[in-house]
């Protein structure tokens, strides 16, 4: 992936802001992993290594222990069973180990990379990704969802140096795994839409550049949607590829947005209130891509049937809003919402702006058949049934996810809407 060329071109970029990235490399191949020892070399990694894997994950990278350790490292590893959630507990157990070594290597995707790019950032260490599954679009990320008390919050991270990936292995991934992928990738579709709003509403940084480079990542993986779930390398390849794209655009805005929307809230308010439960919940980009669906269908509706003219302030039933995060999370929610975000806009904006944000959903967005149609062909879920998640939790996240982030987005400018709202038909459970 030619890093130094993207940096060359956004050279004094028209959006005013200087971009820099930490990444130095995105290594993906056939047969890498026999390589793993001589490219950690390559991007200067000191020989004490912290290698952190699940079982799972270091079975598909069968091997990369005896690799590191006949290429010189010395090699301190921790190993969970199954890590399928980035808590707070697993960032302080691996910066504990911290001390120790040199640099840090995650071995897989997901809740464990950002449990160690966490660590990385506290404890300043050098961090890299040994990718098993193009499962998600976190591997370039400068941030992690991490959960404490079983609410999610995006932390300050470490991006990785180096991102290595041996297509054999990211091939052999389970199906599901990879449609996880695509999930995750359909979500920016509502990304750049919520990304262009925010700026039209209240005058949030965009950089046209960055927005560009997502899109043509989702473009090149739309264009594999009826390979995802083939045993074939060079497609597995390419989609990892494409993810790391998406961290890379994150890191260069400085922002998430470059990434995710509305859609991605939805997902993290069903994880934060099953994990309330005691339950797990699915993958994360299989998640996204059920409520990236479910987003379409809102998006697309909101803009068919808000009048301008009926426009209002926010007039949030607040106590509807605490009651149904409970008093877990109420004073996150607070505090998150002190001040609200659409306290920076007003319905005058909104009837300004209107014809543009209608533009910026039907310019950046599939229409739901579309959508849906896509996430069949690529085997993705499109049900909250394939997901675990219920219809009452499926609904309040449609509902009520916009109050657990400051941000802006469509979804959060409902209440200023004053429209006929549909959550059952958008949510497919009518």
């Amino acid at each position: 992936m030619p890093l130094g060329a993207l940096l060359d071109k956004l050279q004094n970029c028209p959006c005013g802001r200087k971009h820099t990235i930490d990444l130095e490399g995105v290594e993906v191949g056939r047969g890498l992993l026999s390589e793993t020892a001589d490219l950690l070399r390559k991007y200067r990694f000191s020989p004490r290594l912290l290698v952190v894997a699940d079982r799972n994950t270091l079975a598909a990278a069968d091997g990369i222990l005896d690799v590191l350790a006949q290429g010189g490292f010395a090699v301190h590893t921790l190993i969970y069973d199954n890590l399928r959630t980035a808590h707070r507990k697993d960032v302080d157990r691996v910066l504990s180990l911290c001390g120790d070594a040199d640099g840090v290597l995650s071995v897989g995707t997901g809740s464990l990379n950002d449990i160690c790019r966490r660590a990385a950032f506290l404890a300043d260490k050098p961090f890299a990704i040994f990718a098993t599954a193009p499962s998600m679009d976190g591997f370039a990320s400068d941030t992690a969802p991490i959960t404490e008390n079983n609410f999610k919050v995006s932390q300050p991270a470490r991006q990785p140096r180096v991102v290595l990936a041996d297509t054999d292995i990211l091939a052999a991934a389970p199906a599901e795994l990879k449609s996880a992928g695509y999930g995750d990738m359909v979500a920016k579709y509502i990304a750049m839409a919520d990304w262009r709003i925010a700026n039209l509403t209240i005058g949030e940084y965009i950089c046209p550049q960055i927005a560009d480079l997502t899109r043509d990542a989702v473009r090149r993986v739309a264009a594999m949607t009826d390979r995802v779930t083939e045993k074939d390398a060079q497609t597995a390849g390419a989609i990892l590829e494409a993810l790391v794209m998406t961290g890379v655009a994150m890191k260069l805005c400085g922002s998430s947005r470059a990434a995710s929307g509305a859609e991605h809230v939805v997902s993290h308010f069903w994880e934060c209130k099953k994990l309330e439960q005691g339950l797990l919940s699915d993958f994360h980009g299989k998640k996204v891509g059920v409520a990236s669906l479910m987003i379409t269908r809102m998006y697309h509706d909101l803009i068919r049937t808000a009048d301008p003219a009926k426009f209002a302030s926010d007039e949030t039933d607040w106590d509807a809003v605490y009651a149904v995060y409970g008093s877990a999370f109420e004073q996150d929610v607070r505090r998150l919402n002190t001040p609200t975000v659409t306290d920076e806009t007003s319905p005058d904006i909104l009837r300004e702006n209107w014809g543009a944000i209608c533009a910026a959903v039907r310019e950046e967005m599939p229409d739901p058949d579309t959508l849906q149609s896509l996430l069949l062909r690529a085997g993705a879920a499109t049900t909250l049934d394939e997901i675990g998640v219920s219809r009452e939790l499926g609904l309040a996240g449609l509902r009520y996810h916009a109050y657990m982030r400051h941000r802006l987005t469509l979804a959060r400018l409902v209440p200023m809407l004053r429209c006929p709202l549909d959550y059952p038909a958008w949510a497919g459970v009518r």
